[in-house]
């Protein structure tokens, strides 16, 4: 199994705190001492470290910004389908979900997880076909979200959404001819927003599948966001009206 690297000091810290058994090793930058480091070592503990230099590190990260650390990883595995509905019953509030119809680009999964986990969502869920997988650059850009934020991979995502809708969670989808503005739904109780894929927006039997649709208002001369801005908007908006 190829190791996944992990670099940045919150990145690693995160995965140190949340998933250290995925960490086999980890590289830091030979000379530098300082506090924030020495608390990663402390975090560490026996996971094995070495020290080496910033040429090194820096063809390692292939351009990314690694301050110094870069650790080797077990691979992310997303969650089950099962994971998805033990989690649900278990939950002592309405349940708050984001599902990505069809987002490919690894830095939009990232940014959503990162928003997801920001607005309290309680597990973002994909299919399996046609969706960016947990990897390094989704690591990266969701900041420590990624090890966090439960990302539950589904092979019928339709079927997935009729189970969600007898378990008495709403259904809402975002498409740019909805009549209904997102600031005017109501957002409250037990919900699913569902972001449609970059460019195409949401497949047909996904759109069918879903209780009622919304929109952001664009008063500009673009017609869209890009996901991760929109989904952040939206996230934020349901969040707002959740905590009043």
């Amino acid at each position: 199994m190829q190791s996944e690297l992990v670099f940045g000091f919150h990145a690693v810290k995160t995965t140190l705190k949340y998933d250290a058994f995925r960490v086999q090793r980890i590289m830091l930058l030979k000379g530098r001492e300082d506090e924030r480091l020495n608390q990663l070592l402390e975090d560490a503990g026996d996971i094995s470290v070495e020290r080496v230099s910033r040429p090194k590190l820096d063809e390692l990260a292939q351009g990314g910004v690694h301050q110094g650390v870069i650790a080797f990883c077990k691979p992310i595995e997303s969650k089950t389908e099962r994971f998805l509905y033990q989690l649900l019953d278990k939950l002592d509030e309405a349940p708050f979900l984001l599902v990505l119809d069809g987002v490919t680009d690894p830095h939009n999964l990232g940014a959503c997880l990162r928003t997801a986990d920001a607005a309290g969502v309680h597990a973002v869920i994909a299919p399996k076909d046609k969706s960016a997988p947990l990897n390094a650059t989704v690591s990266k850009v969701a900041c420590g979200a990624a090890e966090v934020m439960p990302y539950v991979q589904v092979t019928n995502l339709a079927r997935t959404l009729q189970e969600l809708q007898k378990r008495g969670i709403w259904i809402t989808g975002t498409a740019g001819e909805a009549k209904q503005m997102v600031y005017q739904a109501n957002l409250t109780g037990p919900m699913a927003l569902v972001m449609g894929a970059e460019g195409k927006g949401m497949r047909r039997l996904t759109r069918d599948g879903c209780d009622f649709l919304v929109k952001i208002p664009m008063a500009g001369e673009v017609s869209s966001l890009n996901v991760s801005v929109a989904t952040g908007v939206c996230l934020f908006e349901a969040a707002r009206q959740r905590q009043v």
